[in-house]
């Protein structure tokens, strides 16, 4: 396993972070033990989940999960770097959502409650609360983490500017701020390096990429539906994406076979190849799509593959010739 710091961090994290959402609605209990064991077992320390995340929101099914695992001991909680996060509804009150003070202390102790562990990595917002102020904000988080409820703190979903307010407000108050900021980004979606990116390596915060192949569109769904296997790309919300962008996912499909790897291999290749990504996220249903996962670690892509790849799927810079946000400097 390869690791990295988390941003600006001292905290050693592996270079593929392990998505938990699919534990509780797609994953048994069982299964997703196993899963978390095979993840130590090849040195995957950094784990990610939500409050929100399992059948029925409020319930926390998927942190549930995890905290049953760490109760089985063997050093599982004292091995894991343990991220999860808060902002969407877990109940029906009106101060059962979002980032007031009230809801951050609440959000936290529960989380801690259905983690059976007394501390959390990292905690992160799970987007931006455009109703708060900063200074509440940054106060609530200064108290869980002088209680030790808390080590560190990142973003989800957040725009460059977000992110600079964010900072700003924290370095006013002496305090670390954000070590990472969550977003979608992959080949396909690619918005974030117009500012986000920037921001977050300006800020010292490491990117977690998640939806890393764009909801299976990029795993190889043109290649699974010709040997007749089902494919997440080619159904619901994707098979639309894969029915407009049909003819750019089968030339990225080619590029992959030309090299000789899977495409879902490639796409996390790419993401880990980008500079200030810490590890994408990777959120497998079963044991063998781990496994099979870790294969990105070993690709480099080399200048002509990346060269094909970009002319793809050409990155979001309004002037091309320069990356973002010097591209705009014209």
């Amino acid at each position: 396993m390869q690791y990295t710091h988390l941003g600006r961090s001292g905290l050693s994290v592996s270079r593929l972070v392990l998505g938990t959402m699919n534990f509780g609605p797609e994953t048994s209990e069982a299964d997703s033990h196993t899963i978390m064991d095979r993840a130590h077992e090849h040195g995957i320390n950094f784990f990610d989940t939500a409050d929100v995340y399992g059948a029925k929101p409020g319930d926390g099914v998927t942190e549930q999960i995890i905290g049953g695992w760490f109760a089985d001991g063997g050093g599982r909680r004292e091995k894991t770097v343990l991220a999860t996060k808060l902002y969407l509804p877990t109940g029906d009150g009106p101060n059962d959502r979002f980032l007031s003070a009230l809801h951050i202390r609440r959000a936290c102790e529960a989380s801690l409650r259905r983690l059976r562990t007394d501390y959390i990595d990292l905690y992160q917002m799970h987007h931006i609360d455009r109703n708060t102020p900063w200074e509440e904000i940054w106060e609530a988080f200064t108290v869980l983490r002088q209680q030790g409820k808390v080590l560190y703190f990142g973003s989800s979903n957040f725009a460059g500017w977000h992110i600079a307010l964010a900072q700003e407000a924290a370095r006013s108050r002496h305090f670390l701020g954000l070590v990472s900021e969550q977003s979608i980004y992959n080949l396909m979606n690619r918005w974030v390096e117009l500012e986000v990116l920037p921001a977050a390596r300006h800020y010292g915060l490491g990117l977690i990429p998640w939806s890393p192949l764009h909801g299976g569109v990029l795993g190889g769904v043109l290649r699974k539906q010709k040997q007749g296997g089902a494919s997440r790309g080619g159904s619901g919300r994707s098979a639309a994406t894969l029915a407009a962008h049909q003819d750019t996912i089968e030339a990225y499909e080619k590029v992959c076979a030309d090299i000789g790897e899977d495409p879902a291999h490639v796409g996390l290749a790419w993401l880990l190849a980008q500079d200030g990504v810490t590890g994408p996220i990777i959120g497998p249903r079963t044991v063998e799509q781990l496994d099979g996962s870790l294969r990105a670690l070993a690709i480099t892509l080399d200048d002509s593959t990346l060269a094909r790849l970009d002319a793809l799927f050409p990155p979001p810079a309004p002037n091309g010739a320069k990356p973002a946000p010097e591209a705009y400097a014209w």
